[in-house]
């Protein structure tokens, strides 16, 4: 029911811009959010935005990366600038409804130096 796109090979310093759209009867949506796993590390969250749209960022894309989200889409966008090598990842789309969390099937951005 999530659907990302976007994610691609860059090289460093370049920009990538990753949507995942909700689809189906996925309801009501509170939170959104992007997740990465690296490999041989554990995944992370890297940003997230409420409904009210507030958002926040894990430290070390703070300033390169930007998340935003269009309610009457159901989607949810992350803006990566500045891409740095390690960036690179697997991408997870996260969305929170009152019953239940949805997670996509993930993007993969790899970042050349």
């Amino acid at each position: 029911q999530l659907v990302e796109s976007g994610g691609g090979l860059v090289q460093a310093g370049g920009s990538l811009r990753l949507s995942c759209v909700a689809s189906g009867s996925i309801g009501s949506i509170n939170a959104m959010g992007w997740y990465r796993q690296a490999p041989g590390k554990q995944r992370e969250r890297v940003a997230g935005i409420t409904s009210g749209g507030n958002t926040n960022y894990v430290d070390s894309v703070k300033g390169r990366f930007t998340i935003s989200r269009d309610n009457a889409k159901k989607t949810v966008y992350l803006q990566m600038n500045s891409l740095k090598v390690e960036d690179t990842a697997v991408y997870y789309c996260n969305v929170v409804t009152r019953l239940a969390d949805f997670w996509g099937r993930g993007t993969q951005v790899t970042v050349s130096s």
